[in-house]
């Protein structure tokens, strides 16, 4: 496989859009959790 193969590139894309899906999950738990945390110190 030539680094000009397409499935190559097709396989660097996912894996590029994959890691952007996964930091914005890790983030919108992160969100999440700190609106949970700063909910419970207000008294619910």
């Amino acid at each position: 496989m030539t680094p000009t193969d397409p499935s190559d590139e097709v396989r660097a894309r996912q894996r590029s859009r994959n890691l952007v899906m996964g930091l914005a999950l890790g983030l919108m738990a992160i969100l999440f959790f700190a609106v949970a945390i700063v909910r419970m110190g207000q008294g619910g």
